[in-house]
């Protein structure tokens, strides 16, 4: 259907699989278009439908979402993965983001969390729970305060409002900014700080002690 959000499911057990898809297929802008049970599927799955949105469990039969992450983004940049994990363990999240994921999500979480992560991370987001990412950057530390140094006033007041979470339009009206704007600002930000996504460059920010990470979302 035109206008909706297609995405593919990459989980290897068929109940939670199969649950995903019949939540997320009742909302009316997305569309799974496929489940794949390994990540060498889920690479061919991928390349057939060229979905939009790719939720990959982080633990697979044959690899793990951070690989299948990488996978993915190296082959078609242009679509977005949420990783859906079973705990906030510091090291998998910070192989998602490493791996480039646009967000995560912990499965316990509401399903409604699945659909709003989906879109969020499709309008060019990122998602995350602040809280779990404050678990991440308390395990590996502080980088040198160097960080971050070059961020202007107004590229610092961007960077906190993206630590809680914010999507483009909460910071266009929080700053009084156009979108094109915010969305240099952010761009001038993930460069300075040497992230690829929006996502990384929170957890660097963090990391160096520009922003506080507080439990949310």
């Amino acid at each position: 259907m035109a206008g909706t959000i297609k995405v593919v499911i990459v989980e290897d057990h068929a109940m939670v699989a199969e649950g995903f898809a019949a939540a997320l297929c009742e909302e009316d802008d997305i569309d799974v278009v496929g489940i794949a049970r390994t990540g060498e599927a889920a690479l061919h799955l991928v390349e057939e439908t060229a979905p939009d949105v790719v939720l990959v469990d982080f633990r697979l039969p044959d690899a793990d979402g951070a690989d299948v992450t990488v996978s993915i983004r190296r082959e078609r940049p242009g679509t977005q993965v949420v990783v859906l994990t079973a705990a906030d363990e510091p090291n998998v999240l910070r192989r998602a983001i490493e791996a480039g994921a646009a967000g995560f999500v912990h499965k316990s979480e509401p399903i409604d969390q699945v659909a709003r992560a989906t879109r969020a991370v499709h309008g060019g987001e990122a998602w995350f729970r602040p809280g779990a990412l404050a678990s991440l950057v308390g395990a590996i530390g502080r980088r040198s305060a160097a960080v971050g140094a070059d961020l202007t006033d107004r590229e610092r007041e961007v960077l906190s409002l993206l630590a809680e979470g914010a999507s483009t339009n909460a910071m266009m009206e929080a700053l009084v900014l156009s979108p094109h704007t915010v969305r240099n600002h952010v761009r001038n930000i993930i460069m300075k700080l040497g992230a690829h996504s929006k996502l990384e460059a929170v957890t660097i920010a963090a990391r160096a002690g520009l922003v506080s990470l507080k439990p949310g979302r």
